[in-house]
């Protein structure tokens, strides 16, 4: 399978959550994939254990919100960019980016101090991308 190369801005869906176009950072000294998601409420659903959230798809226009709600795959310890160590909720997700479309694992925190949504992973990655760390949106539109 000959791998696709991506800069380290790209855009993707999250079609199960109703998310398109989200421009995401893709990090490969990052483990795991990370959303920034506000209102995060763990609930049952169908017997099903979740998590509602809400998140802003759009950083240029704040009103718009979208309303999610997914399984709850895990509870991790996660240690962020910050050193700091807090337990995040993951859950498993199709993205779709470019050709490829999988299942990826993704953990939920507040990345309001960051300039992207989304954060890509080295696992979410696994063997279907490579990096140019000197290029920006190789397979998608940027804004």
């Amino acid at each position: 399978m000959k791998k696709i190369v991506i800069g380290v801005l790209e855009t993707c869906s999250l079609p199960e959550l109703n998310i398109s176009d989200l421009q995401i950072r893709i990090d490969t000294g990052a483990k795991t994939s990370s959303l920034h998601v506000d209102d995060i409420k763990r609930e049952r659903r169908g017997g099903r254990l979740g998590v509602s959230f809400t998140l802003h798809p759009d950083i240029y226009d704040v009103d718009v919100v979208t309303n999610c709600w997914a399984p709850v795959s895990d509870v991790r310890r996660i240690k962020s960019s910050n050193g700091a160590i807090e337990q995040r909720l993951i859950i498993k997700t199709t993205l779709v980016m470019h050709t490829v479309e999988k299942e990826i694992e993704i953990t939920l925190t507040n990345r309001s101090d960051m300039s992207y949504l989304m954060l890509l992973g080295r696992e979410g990655m696994g063997k279907d991308f490579l990096v140019d760390p000197s290029q920006t949106f190789l397979v998608s539109e940027g804004t």
